[in-house]
Order: C-alpha cells, then structure tokens, then sequence
C-alpha cells in the first residue's frame, strides 16, 4: 500500500494519477473533512507543469471548466494610484496560465477518487521502518502499515524529517492577507477597481495585491519586510499603507475576513536528501520555494512523475524513486533559482518598473 500524507494538490494528484494507473493509494489528510476550512486563494495553473499533471490524471477537461482564461488579466499601479500597466486577456487567448480556486482544484481531485481513499483527521505524528515498508503512527494512536510512504504535508512537513533535519528559514517577507466576499454586490465600485485577474500596487517597501476569485470573493494582502503581531485589526492593517491614495485604504477597510499574517519560508534552493527506502517527499515538503506562482505547479507534476515512475516499475519501489527523486530534485533546484530571481523581481524602490518591463517582456535581469 502507499501512503500519502497530506491531501493538498500534489498529494491528490498523486493518488489520482496512482488509480488512473490501476494502483491503490491512501491519503491521510489531517483536516477532519473536505468542508473544514476555506482552501484559500486562487491559483495559475501553468501549461506545461499543472495542467500537464491533470492531463496526465484524466481531469482537463474539467479543469477547463473551472478555469477562468480572464484571471491572466494584469494591473500594475503605483502607491498614488498612477496606472502603470494593463491587460485585458482577449476571448481567445492561450489558456496558458488560466486561475482556478483552490476550492474548486480540491473538489476537482477528490471527485475523481474512489470513496474512501481519503481519510480525514488523520494527523501524521510519526514512522519506523520495518523490512517491508513503513509502520505510520497517527496523533490518534492509529497506526497503519505501508510500502511507500509519502511526504505531500507541505512547508511544515513533519515526514520530511525522516529524510533531513533541514527546515525553511524566515524569506525576509510577511504576507497579510483578508478577502472580500460577493465583491461585485457588496463593493461594486472596488471589484471593478482591481477587475477580473491580479492587481498589483507598489509602493514604498509594501505591495498591496488583490485577486479576482471564481466565487465573486476579492483576495486581498500586504508583503512587507516586517513580522508583523498575530491577528492585527482593520486600523493597524491600514496603518501599513498609510499615506497611500485613498482607494486602497478603501479596499482594506472593505475586507469582511480576518486579516491572517503569514512569514514566509522558504528551503535551500540546493536542498536535497540522501536517499532512504520507501520514503519520499514532493511538493512544499520537498521544495519550498517564495510564493510567485509556482508551488501547487511544481507539486502536481512531482505527483505526475512519482505515479509514472511506480507505474513503470510496479514490482521494485526503490527502481522507481531512484528514477523520481533525481530528475525532481534537480527541477526544483531550477525553480528555486528562477523563483528567487522573481521574488527579488516584486522588491526593491523599482520594483514597479521592473515588473512593468518584465510584462512587457523586456529584459529585467
């Protein structure tokens, strides 16, 4: 049997390309149901990592028909509120970067699977090795045995400890983030300020970013370089961008969520595990990189890789992590540079302009 731990995007892909293939897979997945919490916000799914990893799993078309083409659609504003850059994605153009909410992508994955195959509540606590494979120990006592065990469980993966003792590091950036719901009726004026895609304002060591949801919600959030107290109120949120045009304390007072603060890690952009039988890693767990678009992206395709490699080798696990493990490894580490040269990209006093130059597809580096 194989055990997957975390039942996020790469590790329902993963179970989901594993039964295409005719192989059974478990995912334990420690929210106690798939109505427990807001998946959070929307995702670009990119054509040749993504959505290459739905193709491989059976389910483009029906990501085409949660894909929305418009939310490619860019805004690039300073702190005064001077129109920087636009584009309105045409009716036809490539579905090469299409959003889709978390929300919908989950229910997408866990509709494909057979019943059963998640198994909610189930808070990973500890594994030992026995000959054949891995006895798994849950917070709840529960224990199961497996062949291949799986570290899907994201930044603060707990299984990724059984192959490292490396953990993320502070990036130098916290993200405050709210939302804004039924945007269109609530706050009409704002949901056509920011429109149907991604947002962006920059000013003085902050970017303010709001984001267009399938669900009519508006996602909302500040990067700065600070960290920031624990649930922080609407006056202190707005305190961040104070002296900003006015428009924008506007869209923060608008928020109806709680404003969450979120430190951002990240691993090595070398991070890498010597080899150990029936354990790996994919996804955040095994490559956690600053959030520019890339993360779910590179998951689902490690997905992809893992369940084409055990298909390949049906009988001999370790034949299949031995194809795995390398060739993921050494795309993330790409990633990580490519990700890294982004982030520093969103930062800087002329952050505006360099973004500006890269969607006008200048060179910026």
């Amino acid at each position: 049997m194989i055990a997957i731990i975390g039942g996020g995007p790469g590790g329902l892909t993963l179970a989901r390309v594993l039964h295409v293939h005719g192989f059974e897979a478990v995912v334990y997945e420690r929210d106690v149901s798939r109505e427990a919490r807001v998946q959070g916000s929307s995702l670009d799914l990119h054509e040749d990592t993504g959505q290459a990893a739905l193709r491989e799993a059976g389910l483009e078309q029906q990501f085409l028909r949660f894909a929305r083409r418009e939310g490619q659609d860019q805004r690039v504003l300073d702190h005064t509120g001077t129109l920087l850059f636009q584009e309105d994605t045409a009716d036809d153009a490539p579905m090469a970067r299409p959003e889709i909410d978390r929300g919908d992508l989950r229910d997408l994955l866990l509709d494909s699977l057979p019943a059963g195959t998640v198994r909610w509540g189930q808070v990973f606590s500890h594994a030992k090795p026995h000959d054949n494979g891995w006895t798994v120990t849950f917070a709840d006592g529960t224990t199961v045995e497996c062949e291949l065990l799986v570290g899907a469980d994201g930044a603060n993966s707990r299984v990724r400890s059984l192959l490292s003792d490396v953990r993320p590091e502070y990036a130098g950036n916290t993200l405050v983030q709210s939302s804004i719901a039924d945007a269109d009726r609530t706050h009409p004026e704002l949901a056509a300020m920011v429109g149907r895609g991604n947002y962006w304002v920059f000013g003085p060591e902050r970017l303010l970013a709001a984001q267009r949801k399938g669900d009519g919600s508006i996602d909302v959030g500040i990067s700065l370089p600070d960290i920031l107290d624990e649930d922080p109120d609407t006056a202190t949120v707005a305190g961040l961008i104070d002296g900003w045009a006015p428009q924008f304390q506007r869209l923060l007072a608008a928020c109806d969520a709680p404003f969450a603060v979120r430190p951002l890690s990240v691993l090595p952009i070398d991070f890498a595990w010597s080899h150990r039988p029936g354990v790996t890693l994919l996804g955040d767990a095994a490559h956690l990189l600053p959030p520019v678009g890339e993360g779910a992206n590179l998951a689902m395709l490690d997905a992809a890789d893992l369940a084409k490699a055990i298909s390949s080798r049906p009988d001999d696990v370790e034949s299949a992590l031995a194809e795995y493990e390398p060739v993921m490894l050494a795309r993330a580490a790409r990633t990580a540079k490519m990700s890294a040269k982004a982030a520093e990209l969103l930062s800087g006093p002329d952050a505006a302009q360099k973004v500006v130059r890269f969607f006008q597809g200048e060179s910026v580096g």
